[in-house]
């Protein structure tokens, strides 16, 4: 039997990629027990409760788990950035990460933030020696986390980025893209850099009267939701779709000219992707990650909001190129590693 252990994720971008992984094994008859975090219970559908166990995303729940059933898995895919607490016998274990905050933490984040993220850190330096392999999905965090944790050996990595495609086609061409409408696709976490962002719009619409920014801050986060509605108080066309099903987040994308992803740090970058593939020109931060992913239309400085500013002001003003996408999804290369 395989165990897939995702208990530290239960929301954004990590979230749907394991819901895609989820899916993928059930349509692959794979024998495997899925380890969740119980706040996600509500969130996957069509788990049978003999496939699922639930705890808390806690370090003792964790390890009450892994010394009951050591032993009892072949296989183990942990999809949470952090191997077992304890060395599994008998067992291959897989650590899939797509964590950039384990790597570095950014300057501007407060002082809270950093302890938390450097306590997670020494954590995973604990139990590193519990993996057999790292899977990652970019040779940039490939590279950085082989620096950070593995003395720079690459021997123990592979990657294998993958991520779950929408399905553009169901609207053929009934949507009409709004011209000089800008749309950032994430969750609110603070380096997702949301401030800097709505200070630049800002500053471009004093300045053009011209644009639309769209967000998709969840409802939940008080103090940005706040901020977007003294923006419109003010006049500034700023929107929240709020947390979007995926339906409608292809309807999103269909529908704006650009997307511009100002975040400071990503493994990944899904929203890069997806935007790509349903038509939207890049603007995106000057940063390694984004050229992981693709060819950008246009880059800028995320920690400038000028520079954020020149950008909005250079799209509007000037017909940008496309930009061209650089990776693939290679989600079956994942659970062939898993099976064979």
């Amino acid at each position: 039997m395989i165990l897939i252990d995702a208990v530290y994720i239960n929301n954004g971008g990590g979230l749907i990629l394991l819901k895609y992984l989820i899916e993928t094994i059930k349509s692959s008859n794979m024998d495997a027990l899925f380890l969740l975090d119980a706040r996600v219970r509500n969130k996957i559908d069509n788990i049978s409760l003999d496939k699922a166990t639930y705890i808390s995303s806690s370090l003792s729940k964790r390890y009450e788990f892994y010394k009951e059933n050591n032993g009892r898995f072949n296989k183990i895919l942990c999809f949470g950035n952090v191997p077992p607490p304890l060395k599994i016998k008998d067992s291959e274990v897989f650590v899939y990460f797509h964590q950039p905050l384990f790597l570095e933490v950014p300057q501007n984040f407060s002082w809270k933030n950093k302890f938390i993220y450097t306590i997670k850190q020494n954590i995973l330096f604990c139990f590193k020696g519990n993996a057999d392999y790292w899977l990652v999905q970019s040779p940039f965090i490939a590279n950085k986390f082989s620096s950070k944790y593995l003395k720079g050996k690459n021997d123990k990595l592979k990657i294998l980025p993958f991520y779950p495609e929408l399905n553009f086609l169901q609207f053929g061409k009934t949507l009409g893209r709004k011209k000089n409408s800008f749309i950032y696709v994430s969750n609110s976490s603070p380096h997702k850099n949301h401030i800097k962002l709505i200070d630049a719009f800002c500053q471009c619409f004093d300045q053009m009267q011209v644009g639309s920014l769209t967000l998709t801050v969840p409802n939940t986060d008080i103090f940005l939701n706040n901020i977007i509605q003294e923006k419109n108080n003010l006049g500034y066309p700023i929107y929240n779709a709020g947390f979007v099903n995926r339906a409608k987040l292809t309807e999103l994308y269909l529908s704006h000219e650009y997307l511009i992803f100002p975040s400071l740090a990503e493994s990944f970058g899904l929203g890069l992707a997806e935007a790509i593939d349903g038509g939207c020109k890049i603007i995106a931060a000057d940063l390694s990650y984004t050229y992981e992913v693709c060819e950008p239309s246009l880059v800028f400085d995320p920690l400038s909001i000028d520079s954020i500013e020149y950008a909005i002001v250079t799209a509007l003003q000037t017909e940008l190129p496309y930009a061209k996408k650089l990776i693939e999804n290679d989600i079956s290369k994942l659970i062939q590693l898993l099976v064979e």
